[in-house]
């Protein structure tokens, strides 16, 4: 995605703005320069919240910002495939009553059907990946790669 076509339509809206006086015009000119850097950067961080919030409501992986010159592309990653350790790996286990409404239940298993596993071990890996998705939520914003101003 090239942030240009946005930029360009910030600087459309300050020239008419600025109408047809040509003193107002070259000061719009100069403030859209001015101000592009900045609007830059600030469309990347709202690309970076909303990458954010969507990896949040994945069951697994993530959106991740990358940038490529002045170009931005947003790109899914993947976890790896979690191995649900099997009680004897986790040194012994432990048993929980859980109680849910049919409609969860019915859901539960659905999905467990069709992910080919137990609901068990299903809740089990489900479970796991929403603790690390807690673990793993970020603070600020991370830009990670190389830059050229």
């Amino acid at each position: 995605m090239d942030l240009t076509p946005y930029l360009a339509a910030v600087r459309t809206d300050l020239e008419a703005i600025a109408g047809s006086d040509e003193a107002t015009l070259a000061v719009g000119e100069r403030l859209a320069r001015a101000l592009e850097p900045s609007l830059q950067l600030r469309l990347l961080d709202a690309l970076g919240q909303a990458a954010q919030e969507l990896s949040e409501q994945l069951p697994s992986g993530r959106i991740e910002v990358r940038l490529s010159g002045q170009d931005v592309h947003l790109s899914y990653t993947g976890d790896e495939a979690t191995v649900v350790p099997t009680p004897e790996e986790e040194g012994g286990s432990a048993r929980v009553t859980l109680r849910l409404p049919e409609s969860v239940k019915v859901r539960v298993e659905q999905h467990a059907n069709r992910e080919g596993v137990s609901v068990n071990a299903w809740l089990v890996r489900t479970i796991t990946r929403g603790l690390d998705q807690q673990q793993r939520r970020r603070v600020g914003n991370r830009i990670t790669g190389m830059a050229r101003s």
